[in-house]
């Protein structure tokens, strides 16, 4: 593709941005005060070469409308595996993945939890780290054995290995310090469902 100027560069990265966060393309008037300017004319002029450079289209006619084509790549490259036991080749720079955590953090059901205490720590998951929960649509939807976010009506929440058999749930650690938690079913709220977990060293 046609490389871009510094102005062209600036407006299109923007426009992905603006367009990723918020589902839906931006106005004139919020791209000429993203880009300080006080007149519509660079704006347009920008964006036509933006789409005769094959970066983005729009319906003709129609405010709003502006498609990204060719969006940049996010976040960072994989660049092979590393051995925890014996050894591997090592990595180089022909990578054929790519690791963007952008569009699990910017879905609406989406969460994120700061974990105190260790009783998850035989799951892998420590205090301090952050969990990434995905609020869950229905309780039946939730399998036993999944690691859940869960409410205790009267007791507050935890984070723990979710099991219901009959009317009663069980909220299991993966730390055997810890003991079992029994409560009724009508008792517990599922507020999250892990997805993912974060960890910064």
């Amino acid at each position: 593709m046609e490389k871009l100027t510094e102005p062209q560069r600036q407006l299109y990265e923007w426009l992905v941005n603006y367009i990723r966060t918020s589902q839906h393309s931006p106005s004139i008037r919020q791209m000429m005060q993203a880009m300080n300017l006080k007149s519509p004319a660079p704006i347009q002029s920008r964006l036509e070469y933006l789409r005769s450079k094959g970066y983005i289209d729009w319906t003709t006619g129609k405010a709003r409308t502006i498609r990204i084509l060719q969006a940049p790549e996010q976040g960072m490259k994989v660049l092979g595996a590393i051995a925890a036991g014996g050894l591997v080749e090592p990595f180089t720079d022909d990578f054929t993945e790519q690791l963007d955590l952008a569009d699990l953090f910017q879905q609406p059901n989406c969460f994120a939890l700061r974990v105190v205490g260790d009783s998850m720590i035989e799951a892998l998951i420590t205090e301090g780290d952050l969990v990434v929960m995905r609020s869950p649509t229905d309780r039946e939807g939730v399998k036993n054995g999944t690691i859940v976010a869960a409410q205790i009506e009267g007791h507050g929440t935890t984070l723990k290995h979710y099991h219901l058999q009959g009317e009663t749930v069980t909220l299991r650690p993966a730390n055997s310090k810890y003991q079992e938690i029994y409560a009724p079913a009508d008792q517990v709220q599922i507020q999250g469902v892990l997805v993912g977990v974060w960890r910064c060293y």
